[in-house]
Formats: C-alpha cells, structure tokens, sequence
C-alpha cells in the first residue's frame, strides 16, 4: 500500500507554486486591464488558492485512497472510488475556490453564485479541475503498474536465472557420475576378462564422447538416445554376456519426439546397479513406447546389501525433467518389476519456456490489462480535453445554437461502453463464459 512522506508533500508544494506562478502571470498579462504590481500580487495570490486547494486536495484524496485499495490488487475498486471521490471532491474544491475569489475577494453579490456568469465560471473550472485530476489519476496508476511490471520483470528474470542454474548444475553431474562408473566397471572386468576389458575401453571412449557433446544440450531426440542407449548396451553386453538382455520397441513417430540426455543411460544404469544378473536368472530390460511416454522397465531381482547410493542417477532425470515441464516422471513398483516412464517431449524449446509459470502467465496478463486500461484512460482524457474545447468554440461562435451536445452525447455513450468493456459486466461475462467452456472440456476428459 502507498505511504505519504515529507517528500511528497515538498513535491506537491513545489508543483503549486510553479502553476500559481505560471497562472498567475499569464492571467495577469491577458486578462488585466490596468497593469500594477498590486494586481500582479493579486492574481498571484488568486492562481495560488486554486493551485494549492487543487493540487492538495487531489494529492491528499489520492493517498487515502491508495493507503486502502491498491492500484495493482483492488484495480477496479481503486478506479470506481477514484472517480466518485474525484467528482465529489473537485466539486467542493471548485466551489470553494469561486467562492473566495468572487464572493470574498471581488465582493460579488451571492445571490448569482449559481447562476448567470458565475454559475457558467464554476461549470467550466469543474470540467477543468476534472480533466486535470483524471490525468493525475491515470499518471498514478501508470506508475504504480510500472512498478509492479518492473517488480515482475526482475522476479521472472531470479526464477530463470535460478532455475538455469540449477540446470546447469544437474548437468554438470553427468560427466563425472558417468566417467566414475564406467571406471568400476572397467575395473571389474580388468580381473575377469581383460580382453573384454580392452574392448570395453574402445567402446567406453566413443560412448564417453557421446557423453560430453550431448551433455550440456537440454534436449535430445529419442532417436538419438536409443542409438546411444543400444551401443552403451552392447558395452554392458561385453560384461555381463547372456546374464542381461535388452528388448527396444520404439515406434517410428516416437523417435522424433525429444527427452533429456543421457536419461537411457542413467535408467539402464540404474537396473544394473540395483539387481542382480546371472546365467540362471537373466536381467530382462525393455526400453518401449508408449501413450507419450519412453517406458524402461526389468524384471525386479533387487539386490540383497546394495551400497549407499549417491542419489544422481533418478533423481537427476526427475529434476530436470521438473525444470522442463509440467510432466511428470512416473516410477512404479511390484513385486515382479520396476518400470519408470519418462516423458517424451513433442517441442523442442528451451527450459524456461517449455511451460509457462504461473508468474510469467500473471505478468501476461496485468501486461494485457494494462493496455486495456491505457486505451480506456488514452480514451477518456481525450474526451475531457476536446469537448470543453467545442463547448469553448460553440459558445463563442455561435451561443444560440447549442451543437457541442451531439458529439458529447455521442463520444460519451461509446466511452461509456469502452468503460464497461474494461470494468464492467462485459469483461466479467467474456470471463465466465471462457471457464465454463474450459470446465465442460476437462469434464469430458
């Protein structure tokens, strides 16, 4: 909520004195008869109770208001307010200044206050006062969604760099978690087999630099993680032989579609290190398709003492897939298998704009209630500005033949269907009708 400092009231008194300086001397120098420096001060001192009464009075109005409803969260409440408060209080204003000035200070007689000239005086400084406050009120509320669009954009600008961040850091995991466990790996077969352990070396140092071009990529086509995950197969093949089996059944349109890097092969990974395979009871993995999702699913021969692990491999999959898109991974777990579902994504695009948060979906939308709202208010000072103006025109050309009404009324009932367009039971009916057709939709699902 807004608060009132010393500052501001310096400022209001700053901008009062340059208006009654300037009001001032320009009445005195086209509406003054007799040149003296006591109507000099005079006229000084009348531009200087309009401009203050009006400047202050408009000022203090505007912090209540602002100080109980905010710009930003009660916007139509705030605009609703803001107009009856502004009519209401510069009309007090108005006819409290005229008064001053005719009846106090000129010594007119009271009688003709509301009528004749005097009555014609205070309508048109009304219209004026009117003009003026509504701008005052539109620069108020262009600051105040200014600050808030700048508060977004720095607010969007932490999230992606935060979650760019952590990105890179999941990424950054792979390189030394996969170097690390084709080590023990190579290790194991140095004492069993090492020509196989020859063999695994040339085949670790192709499938090592699949690993760093693809790495640092947010995403990959499953094509061609599957060409990676069968040649790092034929690696775990040239270990384990007839104890591990691999079954691939990816359909055509399935390989165009895109996933994480590296998630085959932290998932084989994974069924390697939690089961157990021999001879007699073979390890079967299935890597297939399906409903939008990559399935890597074995037969569950789950290691009796497992060593702590580090937590890299699935978890790594579920967090960058989380900073990617609202879909999730799936793990599920029987007795007889363990299966995990990966998504497969349909677009390739980046991590921060493969689904939209809901900050960056509410910045969209107060940008585009923004522009409503500047077109509404663009609208309205225009009318403000030009009718008083054809009024000015009609009265001194011609006062017998009132024509000023037809474009009044006219541009009137246009702002004031604009008005309802922006604030009112349009907008809201739109809205409704919108969240009824979506709830119909995800009903039928």
């Amino acid at each position: 909520m807004y608060r009132m400092d010393f500052k501001d009231v310096r400022k209001q008194a700053t901008i009062s004195l340059w208006i009654s300086f300037g009001t001032g001397l320009f009445f005195f120098t086209f509406f003054t008869d007799e040149k003296s420096v006591n109507n000099l001060l005079i006229s000084f001192l009348v531009s200087s109770i309009y401009s203050f009464v009006f400047v202050f009075g408009n000022f203090y109005t505007n912090c209540y208001l602002n100080s109980k409803y905010s710009w930003i969260d009660d916007t139509r409440t705030r605009i609703i307010l803001g107009i009856v408060a502004t009519i209401f209080v510069n009309i007090i204003l108005v006819l409290f200044c005229n008064y001053l000035n005719f009846i106090v200070l000129q010594k007119n007689s009271p009688d003709h206050f509301f009528t004749g000239q005097m009555g014609f005086v205070n309508w048109v400084i009304i219209n004026i006062a009117l003009l003026v406050s509504a701008i005052i009120h539109a620069k108020g509320f262009m600051e105040e969604w200014k600050k808030s669009s700048r508060k977004e954009v720095v607010e969007q600008k932490l999230i992606a760099k935060s979650a760019n961040a952590q990105f890179e850091s999941l990424k950054n995991q792979l390189d030394p978690h996969f170097l690390f466990n084709s080590l023990n790996v190579l290790s194991a077969l140095i004492d069993e087999n090492p020509n196989q352990a020859q063999r695994f070396t040339a085949s670790m140092s192709k499938i090592y630099r699949y690993v760093l071009e693809q790495k640092d990529k947010e995403l990959v086509t499953v094509e061609e993680e599957i060409e990676f995950a069968k040649t790092y197969c034929n690696l775990l093949k040239t270990r384990f032989e007839d104890s591990v089996s691999f079954d691939f059944n990816v359909n055509e349109t399935a390989l165009k579609s895109y996933v994480v890097p590296l998630s085959l092969q932290l998932l084989l990974e994974n069924c390697i290190k939690h089961n157990f395979a021999t001879s007699s009871k073979p390890l079967h993995i299935k890597i297939y398709s399906e409903n939008g999702f990559l399935f890597i699913e074995n037969n569950l021969q789950q290691r009796e003492q497992v060593k702590e692990s580090a937590g890299i491999g699935l978890s790594n999959i579920v967090q960058r897939y989380s900073l990617l898109t609202k879909q999730n991974v799936f793990i599920e777990k029987s007795d007889d298998f363990f299966k995990v579902k990966i998504p497969m994504l349909t677009k390739k695009i980046t991590a921060m704009t493969t689904q939209p948060t809901k900050e960056s979906i509410s910045y969209q939308r107060a940008a585009k209630r923004v522009d409503e709202l500047k077109g509404f208010y663009s609208n309205l000072i225009s009318y403000c500005l030009v009718i008083p103006f054809l009024l000015f025109i009609n009265l001194y050309t011609s006062p017998k033949h009132l024509w000023f009404y037809w474009p009044m009324l006219g541009w009137g009932f246009g702002l004031s269907i604009h008005a309802l367009k922006t604030f009112g039971i349009g907008k809201n009916w739109e809205e409704k009708q919108i969240q009824k057709i979506l709830d119909r939709e995800n009903s039928k699902k």
